[in-house]
């Protein structure tokens, strides 16, 4: 019963804020939901390490440990969010930005976020997985355009039809690779652990094509390159909660598709097929990202092109596939999640108390909001991968890995553009954070920092230091994604 309850919870959840709205009772429901899927997560985690797979609903939900590591990460990034979710909407209603009728349908819609996004790293079936990622983008269409100016309806619009032309992708190669199963022996259908075991026996030709439209496909959702576009709009649009969980999870949720294609990839086409394709992804992600920051005049526009950067490092040690690179690659989406996450959230503060998302509008953070100025700098300097935040040892470890692989020259690019990125974002962030306060009055009083903020970058912190118990989870989900042919 534990595996339903990642899904069961946020749907519940989102029943109690359809039938009861948003008021100072229901107010935290959200978060508790979330709190739910993170120990759930852990129990399931566990329960994996110790006894292997776990399935439910006659095998249509799977557990295993890359889905219960997964798992982790909505539920983390999720309470963070979810954490810090009441505070922000109490302040968009006394700005009257908001009603309460929007705050209800905001964490409606948050907690159906959440409920697909467990559904799609718990199924079993590709097409399942399908379903939840396409269901993410329905659901977070809303949430885009909640405030419905123009900005955020046009970015609405673009994240909808890009993100819909790139599931539509998807779904054709899932019917190619469904149709190379039917044709090969073993009748492995769309069940992912059957495809995996099956993929010696798919025809090569077949398979390439529905490997490239799958990973161009859900490397839309993940904000790969070449079909960024719609992230930085909807990133920068939505409220700073959801672009929170977009930028910390879906991103993640999506790439976790990917990792599953890759592994039937590896299986029928040897591992040089995606490893190709991905590193092209990667580097162009990277480049982009480093091309567009470095004259960046929007605050949130740079921490949504920083998205692009860090799932391109993803995807570049996902390219790698060594045992070191995907233990590290996996480490850097929690890391990522986790500090993105207070980023955004950070910002979404900035915008409430100076009404601009420009750079140049925001100066003397740090003398006249030292608390959250503190948390904003860090977080950016969690973000840039200096220890002791865990972003340091997975790029670390990827950066190893890659030259090890004989992957010199794209190792080599890849650090260098990420240099790059880094001074770009350091030189940003000190334009916000430093010099004298300014005369104009913050169009807002400041609140104190939530808990969630100082908690997600110091979770960042120990994990840089000491992972704990997450290893052993981590080598087993590395097992998961490696291909012994």
């Amino acid at each position: 019963m534990t595996v339903l309850v990642p899904v069961g919870m946020p749907v519940l959840g989102a029943l109690t804020y359809l039938l009861f709205g948003w008021r100072r009772a229901t107010a935290w429901i959200s978060a508790v939901s979330a709190g739910v899927v993170l120990t759930a997560a852990i129990v399931l985690a566990v329960a994996v390490t110790r006894s292997g797979p776990l399935t439910a609903l006659g095998g249509l939900l799977r557990v295993d440990a890359l889905s219960a590591f997964m798992l982790l990460v909505i539920g983390a990034v999720g309470l963070i969010a979810t954490a810090a979710t009441p505070a922000y909407l109490r302040e968009e209603i006394a700005a009257e930005r908001a009603a309460g009728r929007t705050a209800a349908r905001h964490s409606l819609l948050v907690q159906l976020f959440l409920a697909t996004m467990a559904l799609a790293v718990l199924a079993a079936n590709l097409g399942v997985v399908w379903v939840a990622v396409e269901a993410t983008t329905i659901v977070t269409a809303f949430l885009v355009g909640q405030r419905r100016t123009r900005a955020s309806v046009e970015a609405a619009w673009k994240y909808v039809v890009i993100c819909s032309a790139g599931i539509a992708l998807a779904l054709l190669g899932t019917i190619v690779l469904n149709f190379a199963a039917a044709h090969a022996p073993g009748a492995a259908g769309l069940d992912l652990a059957a495809l995996a075991a099956h993929a010696p026996g798919l025809d090569h030709g077949v398979t390439q094509i529905a490997i490239v439209l799958l990973v161009l496909g859900f490397g839309t959702k993940a904000g790969l390159a070449p079909l960024h576009a719609w992230l930085p709009d909807a990133h920068s649009q939505a409220p700073a909660p959801v672009s929170a969980l977009m930028s910390g999870v879906l991103l993640s949720v999506a790439f976790y598709a990917i990792l599953r294609v890759k592994v039937i990839s590896d299986g029928a086409l040897g591992t040089g097929f995606a490893r190709t394709l991905l590193v092209v992804m990667a580097l162009a992600s990277l480049l982009l990202a480093a091309s567009l920051l470095i004259a960046q005049r929007d605050y949130k526009r740079m921490l949504a092109y920083s998205s692009i950067e860090h799932l391109g490092l993803v995807a570049f040690g996902a390219a790698i596939g060594s045992p070191l690179a995907l233990a590290a690659a996996l480490l850097h989406v929690l890391g990522h999640g986790l500090v993105k996450s207070v980023l955004f959230l950070g910002a979404g503060r900035v915008l409430q108390l100076t009404g601009t998302s420009q750079i140049d509008g925001v100066r003397g953070l740090l003398a006249r909001h030292p608390a959250l100025a503190a948390t904003f700098g860090l977080g950016v300097l969690a973000l840039i991968g200096l220890p002791p935040f865990s972003l340091f040892a997975s790029e670390l470890g990827i950066v190893r890995a890659g030259f090890a692989a004989g992957l010199g020259w794209p190792t080599a690019a890849a650090l260098l553009l990420v240099l790059v990125i880094a001074a770009a974002l350091i030189v940003r962030t000190s334009r916000m954070l430093l010099g004298g306060p300014e005369s104009t009055p913050d169009t807002a009083v400041a609140s104190p920092i939530p808990i969630a903020l100082a908690g997600g970058l110091l979770a960042c912190a120990v994990l840089g230091v000491a992972a704990g118990p997450l290893p052993v989870l981590l080598d087993l989900a590395t097992d998961t994604l490696m291909v012994t042919r």
